[in-house]
């Protein structure tokens, strides 16, 4: 499965182009015409069917390039990645991409040295030029040590973390992968191959962590591949089959199942994921073995093995024969599973090490099962002789693990000592330092004294302005309450007494008007009561606003209750999106109390007077907002909105006052739209708690 993602890994890395074979008679110059040649080589690049062209087109970019060292590199990276895909010709493809390093490093071109010796890095691997390979190595070490370039370190930590799971040193591995993933984050948004890279590279992760079977860990970097990945159908195929393999260790159930049906939906006409179903398949066939379930193994197992056919993969075959020759043992069919199972063994030694032993152990079995011990003999021989390979291996990495541990203990002492050496110097500078120290200090202390003195004198200044301010705040609040709520507490004295004294001037006509009024006079100076004392609840210290959940068709349901009686403005509420936001309820009624309340008395004496609520949500953001066709009125009326010194009577904008002071408590917005004889426009963005 490693090298499925490698692939893919590979094919979405570099080119991303779109023209025709350009004329070159058409340029002007000759960068032009090289630069020309370069695209139209990364759009063949693209094309996996193309492959021998891309060699002959690059082999006229090299001709084209005459001495340009920058170009020659490109071309002949090109050349070798034709060589790599087309029928797999490594050898051809490692001088061409060696070449191209040589000219990348003379003409000092990062991008294609960084290219060069990525690729280097899996060939010299494919064909086991291991000593190539890690002289390589060190080469990448050091450019990753010394560069800044953003795309140098996405790709060739990438590039060392292969090196480390070529040798299963996962723990490296993961964490040189990590550091190109966040590398590889930086670079530009409109690469969208990157996002693929990011996505496949976390996906390697969790193939690791399934290595180490680890399967919890295996999950959340299978999660976290998914999001960079939601528009490849490979891709996601791929993270469906880890999801299964992680899942049936786990024996979640329901999980296997859900992923199962996942796979088999991304398939279409044109794109039949042969080898990600056969994949899928034989991990359902591994589970149901594993839990002693034949039949149903059987059924996914022939599954398997006919998409591994259609898939015409070697590896993948290899596998999904496995499975069926075990499935063929535990059924006893002891020769039809040495069959199979001497399909798979073909090829599994050059794919995966721990297959060829558990095929030889099977075949083992199966021959001495029906008495041929000769031949138990035999592939008991290879499975015990590949076993112990693995082990010495094994033992080997762990040997060099301890080893380059010991090596890292040995610097650490040297560069102990050095530090020892250090700080003895830096003793003898300190005390010298620090009676100059000392005397600067008497010194700063001595100014510092002073200007405490001056700043502190200003703030007692400051303070006793801001004192004299609040006191002629405090005066001008107390007149407006004495000039607001006078009014219509006078008006219900009047008609009280009215009633009261002379109940013999007021005829039933007048008796219900001066009723209605004073009603309505008392209903306001409620209200106006309410206002008053919640905004001087806001002001104190410790009232906080109690944000929930609530639904905005209740606020607008309490705001038509609250005005029904108000006959001659038509209001209408609109909420299509039924929003919901977390806030605090009472202050935002308050505010769309007092908004409504403003609105209807801007729409004195005029014709058809219209209120509009409006809800919606937008870019995640919740609006609230109500339009009245009255007069409209200028910038300066909306003063005490924004200004927090302004104080003005009810009647001429406490309500604003009142307004601002609320909707800051609750981190809420307000803009004004005003337009002489067209008619005004609040609108409230909300802020979810």
């Amino acid at each position: 499965m490693r090298k499925y993602l490698i692939l893919i890994l590979t094919c979405i890395t570099y080119f991303s182009f779109g023209q025709q074979e350009p004329i070159l008679s058409t340029y002007n110059t000759q960068k032009e015409k090289l630069q020309a040649w370069d695209d139209y080589c990364g759009e063949v690049a693209t094309n996996t069917e193309e492959y021998q062209h891309l060699i002959k087109i690059s082999n006229e970019g090299i001709a084209l390039a005459g001495y340009n060292g920058l170009y020659l590199a490109k071309f002949y990276f090109y050349k070798g990645y034709g060589y790599e895909y087309n029928n797999n010709l490594y050898k051809d493809a490692i001088i061409n991409y060696e070449k191209s390093l040589f000219y990348a490093k003379k003409s000092k071109n990062l991008k294609s040295e960084t290219d060069a010796l990525m690729r280097l890095n899996y060939l010299y691997y494919s064909v086991k030029e291991f000593k190539k390979r890690d002289t390589l190595i060190n080469v990448i070490k050091k450019i990753i040590d010394t560069t800044k370039n953003t795309y140098t370190l996405g790709v060739l930590n990438g590039s060392l973390g292969e090196y480390y799971l070529d040798n299963s040193d996962y723990e490296k591995f993961i964490h040189f992968k990590l550091r190109a993933i966040e590398f590889r984050k930086k670079f530009p948004k409109r690469d969208i191959s990157n996002s693929d890279n990011i996505g496949i590279s976390y996906e390697q992760i969790a193939s690791s962590y399934i290595k180490m079977k680890q399967f919890d860990k295996a999950i959340e970097y299978t999660n976290y591949a998914k999001p960079y990945i939601n528009n490849s159908k490979s891709g996601l195929a791929y993270l469906y089959d880890f999801y299964i393999q992680c899942y049936s260790n786990l024996h979640q159930q329901d999980s296997i199942k859900k992923y199962y049906t996942e796979i088999y939906n991304l398939v279409s006409r044109n794109d039949s994921l042969h080898l990600n179903i056969s994949y899928a398949n034989r991990l359902m066939a591994e589970y149901y073995l594993n839990n002693k379930q034949l039949s149903a193994a059987f059924s996914y197992a022939e599954k398997a093995i006919s998409n591994a056919k259609k898939s015409n993969d070697e590896e993948i075959l290899m596998e999904a024969n496995m499975v069926y020759g075990r499935l063929l043992y535990q059924k006893k069919d002891y020769k039809n599973a040495i069959n199979t199972l001497m399909l798979a063994s073909g090829f599994a030694l050059d794919f995966d090490k721990e297959h060829y032993i558990k095929i030889n152990k099977l075949l083992s079995k199966s021959y001495a099962a029906i008495g041929e011990w000769q031949n138990a003999y035999k592939y008991n021989t290879i499975y015990s002789d590949s076993n112990e390979e693995i082990l010495q291996e094994s033992a080997k990495q762990s040997i060099a693990n301890a080893e380059a541990k010991y090596q890292n203990k040995v610097k650490k002492q040297e560069i102990q000592n050095k530090n020892t050496q250090i700080k003895t110097a830096n003793k003898q500078k300190f005390y010298f330092i620090i009676g100059i120290f000392l005397l600067i200090i008497i010194g700063s202390l001595l100014f510092y004294q002073s200007r405490s003195r001056k700043k502190i004198n200003e703030k007692l200044q400051l303070l006793n302005q801001e004192l004299n301010e609040a006191n002629k705040v405090k005066t001008r609040f107390f007149s407006v309450l004495n000039h607001d709520l006078r009014g219509p507490v006078a008006n219900l004295i009047f008609f009280l007494q009215l009633q009261k004294e002379s109940p013999e001037l007021l005829d039933e006509e007048s008796t219900k008007r001066m009723q209605d009024k004073t009603m309505t006079g008392a209903e306001n100076l409620l209200n106006a009561m309410e206002d008053i004392l919640q905004w001087s609840k806001s002001q104190m210290e410790n009232f906080k606003p109690q944000p929930r959940e609530i639904a905005i068709n209740s606020l607008f349901e309490d705001t038509k209750a609250h005005f029904s009686s108000e006959k001659k403005v038509h209001i209408s509420f609109e909420n299509t999106q039924n929003v919901q936001i977390n806030t605090d309820e009472n202050y935002l009624k308050t505010i769309i109390r007092n908004l409504t309340g403003n609105a209807i008395k801007a729409l004195d004496k005029i014709e058809n007077p219209t209120i509009i609520w409006k809800a919606w949500q937008e870019n995640n953001q919740s609006f609230l907002s109500i339009s009245d066709n009255g007069k409209g009125a200028s910038d300066e009326k909306f003063k005490a909105l924004y200004d927090d010194k302004e104080v003005v009577g009810i009647k001429t904008g406490l309500g604003l006052h009142l307004i601002r002071d609320l909707a800051k408590a609750i981190d809420c917005k307000i803009t004004v739209n005003s337009k002489v004889k067209e008619g005004t426009t609040f609108i409230l963005k909300m802020r979810n708690f």
